[in-house]
């Protein structure tokens, strides 16, 4: 069963919270993309790569159900730069297009308090694949 946005956001804040500093906070993003599925390497194409990345980053979506939903596929190079698609993807996967666009995730980077936490380089990586995620939703 899909979590409400809500439910979801608000579990990714609680589980953040559970640990005190940011080196485990690091460890638990990085687990979270361990724990992704494998893309599709048919999906690994540069027609799918995210342009603003340093690392490389694969982002594939489907429109599947009625209504119609989104679901993302991604991988990247980079143990943290996948944590963070799998914040992402835990986020936005699965959730009709007018949610992702209008979901304010730049309030949810602020209840996480990533921002500050990210170099400037993964700030606008990650901003690239949202943008890229809002696109794709924009598109469906």
């Amino acid at each position: 069963m899909t979590h409400s946005l809500a439910e979801t956001v608000n579990e990714l804040v609680e589980n953040f919270e559970l640990f005190d500093d940011w080196e485990e906070r690091y460890q638990y993003i990085i687990e979270l993309g361990d724990e992704l599925p494998p893309m599709a390497p048919q999906d690994q194409v540069d027609a799918n790569k995210v342009d603003g990345c340093m690392s490389t980053v694969w982002l594939a979506a489907r429109s599947a159900g009625e209504p119609p939903v989104i679901e993302l596929s991604a991988d990247s190079d980079s143990s943290l730069v996948k944590g963070l698609i799998a914040v992402l993807l835990r986020v936005y996967s699965g959730r009709p297009p007018g949610e992702i666009l209008e979901f304010d995730i730049e309030g949810l980077f602020d209840r996480l308090d990533l921002k500050q936490h990210l170099s400037r380089s993964r700030t606008n990586g990650l901003r690239s694949m949202i943008r890229r995620i809002r696109e794709l939703a924009g598109a469906s």
